[in-house]
């Protein structure tokens, strides 16, 4: 690490030049010496490639400055990066056959995209994202939650975590041969066993059914 000591100069300036060796106080030496740790740290997280670009940095703050530049870019980077990010986080959609610990990942991982990149939202906004981009099928459980739950203080794991709960209810109560992690398959399948050719009654049994009654 570079340890500077600063100097007045004639016209009341001050100008920086770098301390020698035996020059450093114990406030220096101490300086210097969580410099080279921190580097080392550094230096352990990067690969080859990333080395490189690096590599003639002196400090661990010009260092971790030279990462964020390549890592985040200038402003129009961010900027492009961000409306990618709003992009994706507006028209995200449950997927057909996708689980809700699946969408949860996926999710997320937008949320915290936007975030670092300085976009954040309330809980409210979360939530309500969250529900329109669930199919219909969910909509009585996202009504009962709107209705029952704050959803300034909800946080987006509790509520995934509620509906996750839901999902795995819909799962064990489904009598439709092999369990399905997704509410419609559920729903659909209650839907045909109400609607199955046993219990539907043949059209002569019904006339008949329709004569007694009629007789009496």
């Amino acid at each position: 690490m570079k340890i500077n000591l600063a100097f007045g100069t004639t016209d009341g300036a001050s100008e920086y030049v770098e301390k020698k060796r035996y020059e450093y106080t114990n406030e220096d030496k101490k300086k210097a010496n969580l410099d080279n740790v921190a580097r080392y740290i550094l230096y352990k997280t990067l690969d080859k490639n990333m080395f490189s670009k690096i590599k003639t940095c002196a400090t661990a703050k010009e260092i971790w400055e030279k990462l964020t530049q390549i890592c985040e870019g200038n402003d129009e980077t961010k900027e492009n990066k961000l409306t990618v990010a709003q992009q994706k986080y507006e028209s995200i959609k449950m997927k057909d056959g996708e689980t809700m610990t699946e969408f949860d990942e996926r999710f997320s991982a937008v949320v915290i995209e936007l975030t670092s990149l300085g976009k954040e939202y309330s809980n409210r906004e979360l939530a309500l994202k969250m529900m329109k981009a669930l199919p219909r099928e969910w909509d009585v459980k996202t009504m009962a939650m709107r209705e029952s739950k704050d959803l300034n203080k909800l946080e987006l794991h509790d509520l995934f975590a509620n509906l996750k709960a839901y999902e795995f209810e819909l799962e064990t109560r489904s009598e439709a041969g092999p369990s399905t992690s997704q509410p419609t398959k559920a729903l659909a399948a209650t839907s045909v066993e109400q609607c199955s050719p046993s219990t539907i009654k043949p059209a002569e049994q019904l006339s008949n059914d329709t004569a007694t009654v009629s007789w009496h």
